[in-house]
């Protein structure tokens, strides 16, 4: 597979997330995470026995499997923190500058060149998110604490250098995020015992909806990013992240779950916009 189709595939699974959130129930986040984390991390697990050579290439350094956990671990403990501790709005949007971090800080690895229209393309994709996140909430006040506001951007930072730092290791071979899964569920388990009370998926509809997230949004889609920003345009990815938050409205909107606002429109043109500016294809050049 295209590792930059690759990167896509990953974005659309992620716009999933929301949908299959709101339908698993009120199972507390942490505990969702390691549920989630556990089908995630056995989904890779499970395809080791039809493939060779895989115990092999899991003899990796140490700094491969710090960045890895710390990545996957740390920018959900953050996130789930910052959304304690501010309004969902600001919160959101402040974790969603990693798109942009990874674009610019993409610059500084060997082979990477950053370009006028990529820095136009992801301000152009950070302000079509400007709008749909502020278009579902009555103002933005900044109304939450400093450990909130401080939680978010430390989710940004590392999910943007997790993404660089793995480009860094491509040679690092993908059967890993397996581990980093299975180590993020344990973890997440551990959050959810000191900080949460159990609570089950209600019906069988719930429970598809936890199956859900592992297969695809918690699962899958961190597999085939590890590969995209390892093998494929960088930049570009960083840029088409932003497409998320917007399949993921439209996903809510087709659902009855979100209202169809001239917001989502906007965003929907100016998202668009800065993915085809970052891409060069605006400007007669395919990156």
């Amino acid at each position: 597979m295209n590792p930059t189709l690759a990167g896509f595939l990953a974005i659309c699974m992620w716009a999933l997330l929301a949908l299959f959130t709101a339908a698993s129930g009120h199972v507390p986040p942490f505990q969702l995470l390691a549920m989630t984390f556990l089908i995630g991390g056995l989904l890779g697990v499970a395809s080791w026995p039809f493939r060779e050579g895989v115990k092999q290439r899991l003899k990796l350094p140490a700094r491969v499997w710090a960045v890895g956990i710390a990545g996957l671990f740390g920018y959900h403990f953050f996130y789930y923190t910052a959304l304690r501790n501010a309004p969902v709005a600001e919160a959101s949007l402040i974790a969603y500058l990693w798109p942009m971090l990874i674009v610019v800080g993409s610059a500084l690895l060997p082979g990477e060149k950053l370009r006028w229209f990529h820095l136009a393309g992801v301000a152009c994709g950070f302000t079509g998110v400007v709008l749909l996140v502020t278009g579902k909430a009555e103002s933005l006040g900044f109304s939450g604490s400093w450990l909130g506001y401080g939680s978010a951007l430390a989710c940004a930072l590392i999910w943007s250098s997790y993404s660089i730092l793995s480009r860094s290791l491509k040679s690092a071979s993908s059967d890993a995020v397996a581990i980093y899964c299975l180590v993020t569920a344990a973890l997440s388990l551990i959050c959810h015992l000191i900080f949460e009370t159990t609570v089950w998926p209600a019906n069988g509809m719930q429970w598809l909806a936890v199956a859900g997230l592992g297969l695809m949004p918690v699962g899958l889609a961190f597999y085939i990013w590890d590969y995209g920003v390892k093998h494929g345009n960088i930049q570009l990815l960083g840029t088409a992240a932003y497409l998320a938050p917007l399949i993921s409205t439209f996903i809510l909107v087709a659902a009855g779950i979100a209202p169809a606002t001239w917001q989502l429109a906007a965003a929907a043109l100016l998202i668009t916009l800065g993915a085809l500016t970052a891409s060069g294809r605006l400007f007669g050049r395919a990156l």
